[in-house]
C-alpha cells in the first residue's frame, strides 16, 4: 500500500489544539516502566498503518517518554494453528504462531503486547465449532505465555470482513463471534480487549448507506488507510485519549504531523523485516530483512530526525 504525504496530512488522526500545535496531557496511559511495545497480528498488522498511527500520535502528544514500536506481524499467521486447503494456492499452510512465538518474546522483550487474531483463524469457512475452539485455545495459550513475561496484554477484536466485497459470504458473522468471545474475557478473566469490530462494521455501514458502492478494502480483508484509522482511532479511545468519534478521526494534524508521519512510516517499514527476520519463521515470501543491528543504527537516524522535528 503507497503512502503519500497528502493522505498522512488528511488521516493522521490526531487531536491538536486550535492553534494547530498538539497538547501534551501528562505522562500518558502507560506506567512508567513500558517502553518497548510490541504487536502480534497478521497482514493487516504487518501492513503497518495502524501501528505507524498510534506511534505518531504518542511521539506528538508525549514527547517525554520514549517508546519502541515493534511490529511483529506476520501475513497469513493464526494462533488456532488451522489452514484452509490449498492456501496460497497449495504453496505452503498457513504460519503458526505457536511456532515463533518463544523467540519473538525472547527477542523482544516486550512490555507491552497488542494481539490482533481472528481475521484468518476461522479460514474463511462458515462457522464451526472445532475451529472456534482451536481459536479460543490458542489465544488462551497465548495470553497465559505472555502473563509469563510480565508484559500488559491488550487484546484487540479482529477487523470487519466486507462480506460485499470478499468472496466468502457470511464470514463476518464468524468474526462477530469471536469478537463477542473475546470481549467477554473482559468479564471472566480480566482481560484487557478493545473493540475495534463493530465501529469498523459501523463506520462501513454508514458509509455505504450513503453510496452503495463505498468500501475501504480491497478483497474484503485488508482496510486501506481509512480502516487502519478507525483502527488506530479505536486503541487509542480504549486508552483514554480524547480522538473524539470515528468520524471525527479523518481531521488535518498540520504539515508537522504529516512530516512525523512519513519519518515514521520509513522506521517501521525497515524495522518490522528486520525484527522478523531476526525472530525467524515460515512464511514463504517475505522480505529479507537488515541485519537488526545495522537496521536499528539507521533506525536511530531516523529517530533523530523526529525528535529534530518535533522537540
Amino acid at each position: 500500500m503507497k503512502k503519500s504525504r497528502s493522505a498522512a496530512l488528511l488521516l493522521v488522526c490526531l487531536l491538536t489544539m486550535p492553534d494547530g500545535r498538539a497538547q501534551e496531557r501528562g505522562a500518558g496511559p502507560f506506567p512508567g516502566k513500558v517502553h518497548r511495545i510490541v504487536f502480534l497480528g497478521n497482514s493487516i498488522t504487518y501492513a503497518a498503518d495502524y501501528v505507524e498511527l498510534i506511534e505518531t500520535y504518542f511521539i506528538i502528544h508525549y514527547p517525554r517518554r520514549r517508546f519502541e514500536f515493534i511490529n511483529m506481524g506476520l501475513p497469513s499467521e493464526t494462533v488456532s494453528g488451522l489452514s484452509e486447503p490449498g492456501h496460497a494456492g497449495g504453496k505452503f499452510p498457513r504460519p503458526d504462531l505457536h511456532e515463533r512465538l518463544a523467540r519473538v518474546l525472547a527477542l523482544t522483550k516486550p512490555d507491552l503486547v497488542f494481539v490482533d487474531y481472528g481475521m484468518n483463524d476461522g479460514i474463511y469457512m462458515p462457522f464451526d465449532a472445532g475451529r472456534f475452539d482451536a481459536f479460543r485455545s490458542g489465544m488462551l495459550w497465548l495470553h497465559g505465555e505472555l502473563v509469563k513475561t510480565g508484559a500488559m496484554i491488550i487484546h484487540l477484536t479482529p477487523p470487519v470482513y466486507d462480506e460485499k466485497i470478499g468472496k466468502s459470504k457470511g464470514y463476518d458473522g464468524v468474526l462477530e463471534k469471536y469478537s463477542e468471545w473475546l470481549l467477554q474475557q473482559k468479564d471472566s478473566l480480566g482481560w484487557r480487549v478493545a473493540d475495534i469490530h463493530a465501529p469498523m462494521k459501523k463506520y462501513l455501514d454508514h458509509r455505504r448507506s450513503l453510496d452503495s458502492t463505498y468500501a475501504f478494502s480491497q478483497d474484503g480483508v485488508h482496510p486501506d488507510l481509512t480502516g487502519h484509522v478507525i483502527m488506530a482511532g479505536e486503541v487509542l479511545r480504549y486508552l483514554g485519549e480524547p480522538v473524539g468519534e470515528t468520524g471525527g478521526l479523518m481531521r488535518v494534524m498540520g504539515d508537522e504531523g504529516g512530516k512525523v508521519y512519513g519519518l515514521v512510516h520509513e522506521r517501521q517499514e525497515m524495522m518490522k523485516d528486520a525484527w522478523l527476520t531476526a525472530a525467524g519463521h515460515q512464511r514463504p515470501g517475505m522480505k529479507k530483512g537488515l541485519p537488526l543491528p545495522e537496521a536499528k543504527m539507521k533506525a536511530a537516524a531516523i529517530d533523530k530526525r523526529i525528535r529534530q522535528l518535533h522537540r
